[in-house]
């Protein structure tokens, strides 16, 4: 075989995988979007064959063959086809350290347990979904130990989401965040609050929905690779770059709630939407973390929509919607939309507070991998933390431990990406206003000096690079949390006077 006969082999390979994949994510999306409620076990009966089939392809004799003669001859591999077989081989070797029995049973495990999640957040019947806590975890520990024997399964669960990132890596970094933070949180607690009152009425369903059109058309996503459903729990999906699936929940008294999802969920289909096109259907087309991922996400939720040039562009649109608004000037909406106070939900939080969710969730995954905590006891063990952390009692489980979906899919060790990637965008913030006026672009509604920024820094590079290299490279500078402390001191120590 030539090195030439051998890229042609991988291309194959790829366009496979990425055709399962998508089989697999489009399965999984009409499950949590249009689905009826009882198809959950037909969809895992599919999803466990189509697993079964990825294994194969992915760990294959034939896979390992070809990965080893190209890693053999890197050096007539351009850096692309060089990192594409890097990345291949990182997967093919993780893959096949488990088992395909087990692999497929995990498969099975996580569908089930999102219909289960599903109900039981609606019912309020934590007792339902907790069984499947103690299984997930069990499963990622024994598949852990498989791929990295040697390696803390919870350490290998934030690699996975995010690069040679660790828990003592994440333990410095919130407590960073901790040590800076609590103060101003306190700070801001004993000042006059904000007043927020004229985002909460009634707001009907079909206004929302033609707001979060406005919404995408105003990101400069293209409505025809980028498409919008309604879900529980809000979430993104990609398939390629030519089609992108954001989705949200909509409040009928509480229009800012869905707002801030489409641009959030909006932020991260910008992302995966403008990848180099030469990497369509490759491993190269997706982000190359989850908090690289985020920090798109979270800067076009936080720091350009809830910016007072955002705010003030789309008052207009938000009067002619919702009537009661006529009366609300633009510096009225900046500060309601902008107000902190500790909350029970973390996809509802304010910039100030969100990472004391976030943390809380890290400090109880760490429990359940260490064996200090089962399902059982975690419910007490989250109230108890939201009680510390952010003064806050409680009600239900609905709005407490089964308020997220992440765990039903087996996202352990995902929760850290949000507080980087909100880190990360404070850094990304203070390297483009060196050569872009922001303010004044949201102002006039013209987002494109914003995005270009982005696209030619992060976006176009897809999985080319390391997070930490890709990073570094944004913003010419290692990373360095004190960007976020700033800019939250800063922007917040202005709304609330200190």
């Amino acid at each position: 075989m030539t090195v030439q006969e051998g890229l042609k082999k991988l291309d194959a390979l790829q366009r496979k995988m990425a055709a399962f994949d998508h089989a697999a994510g489009m399965i999984y999306f009409d499950g949590v979007t249009t689905a009826p409620k009882g198809t959950g076990a037909n969809r895992g009966e599919t999803l466990a064959i189509l697993s079964e089939e990825a294994y194969k392809l992915s760990a294959g004799e034939e896979t390992g063959a070809l990965l080893d003669f190209l890693h053999e001859n890197e050096a007539e591999l351009t850096p692309e086809q060089k990192r594409m077989v890097e990345i291949l081989r990182k997967d093919f070797v993780e893959t096949r350290a488990i088992p395909m029995e087990e692999y497929v049973a995990y498969e099975r495990l996580t569908n089930e347990a999102e219909d289960v999640w599903h109900r039981a957040k609606i019912e309020n019947d934590y007792a339902a979904f907790a069984p499947y806590i103690d299984r997930i975890v069990a499963a990622q520990i024994s598949m852990a130990r498989h791929v990295e024997p040697d390696t803390d399964p919870y350490d290998y669960r934030l690699g996975r989401f995010e690069e040679g990132l660790t828990r003592a890596a994440c333990d410095a970094f919130f407590d960073e965040l901790r040590g800076s933070l609590a103060p101003l949180i306190r700070r801001v607690q004993a000042a006059p609050q904000l007043d927020d009152a004229c985002l909460h009425g009634h707001f009907p369903l079909d206004k929302q929905r033609a707001l979060s059109d406005w919404l995408m058309d105003t990101l400069g996503l293209d409505r025809a690779h980028c498409g919008i459903a309604e879900t529980e729990h809000p979430f993104t999906t990609s398939f390629s770059r030519y089609d992108v699936r954001i989705t949200t929940h909509y409040h009928e008294e509480n229009f800012a709630s869905s707002m801030y999802s489409v641009i959030h969920e909006g932020g991260h289909a910008l992302y995966d939407a403008n990848t180099d096109e030469a990497y369509a259907y490759t491993c190269l087309g997706d982000g190359v973390s989850m908090a690289i991922h985020e920090s798109q996400s979270r800067f076009m939720e936080n720091i350009v929509g809830r910016s007072r040039a955002f705010v003030s562009l789309a008052a207009p649109k938000l009067r002619a919607l919702f009537p009661q608004l006529e009366g609300v000037d633009d510096e009225a909406l900046y500060r309601a939309v902008n107000r902190s106070e500790p909350s029970l939900i973390r996809t509802e939080a304010d910039e100030l507070t969100y990472c004391m969710h976030v943390m809380i969730r890290y400090e109880l995954e760490k429990k359940l991998f260490d064996g200090l905590l089962t399902a059982r006891d975690l419910p007490a063990a989250w109230n108890a933390l939201y009680k510390e952390y952010l003064g806050v009692d409680v009600p239900s489980d609905r709005e407490g431990v089964l308020q997220d979906s992440h765990w039903s899919s087996g996202l352990f060790g995902y929760f850290p990406s949000y507080a980087l990637g909100s880190a990360y965008g404070a850094q990304m913030l203070a390297k483009m206003r060196e050569t872009v006026d922001i303010d004044a672009c949201v102002a006039r509604g013209d987002l494109s000096p914003v995005t270009d920024w982005l696209r030619e820094r992060v976006w176009r590079f897809g999985s080319l690079m390391k997070p930490g290299v890709l990073f570094e490279q944004a913003v010419g500078a290692p990373f360095d949390a004190k960007y976020y402390v700033d800019y939250l001191t800063e922007k917040y120590g202005a709304l609330y006077g200190l």
